[in-house]
């Protein structure tokens, strides 16, 4: 099997080592832009986390109480990756009483679990086809 895989590898690299000086001078300087962006995707890369950032692109504010019964969880775990969102700027609240609403921080985040959805939907398309 292992031989089977080193086969099929085979053919998605060079043949030959050599690289664009000019690109890489110009590109290399830029890739340390994503230091820290990683975070985000660690953070969304949770399936729970991920599953309350989807629910928040479905329903503007969600209540902890809510989010707990969505993922079905406690209300503690459910504030506590809600927590985790907003410490990584995923999320936001707001305090009404004693209830605590939750929304995404931004429309980029918005975006990016949408975009996720979609290309993992898109995905699931072509397997079937």
């Amino acid at each position: 099997m292992v031989k089977e895989t080193l086969k099929r590898n085979i053919k998605d690299t060079c043949d030959t080592f050599c690289f664009d000086e000019q690109k890489v001078n110009r590109i290399q300087p830029q890739v340390e832009k994503v230091q820290g962006v990683e975070l985000i995707f660690k953070a969304l890369s949770d399936a729970t986390r991920l599953k309350i950032a989807y629910a928040l692109t479905l329903e503007e504010e969600l209540c902890v109480c809510d989010v707990a019964n969505i993922i079905g969880s406690t209300t503690a775990t459910a504030s506590h990756h809600l927590r985790l969102l907003r410490n990584m700027r995923l999320a936001k609240y707001r305090k009404e009483g004693k209830l605590v609403f939750y929304s995404l921080a931004d429309e980029h985040v918005h975006q990016l679990v949408s975009i996720a959805m979609i290309h993992s939907n898109e995905g699931n398309k072509t397997e079937q086809v």
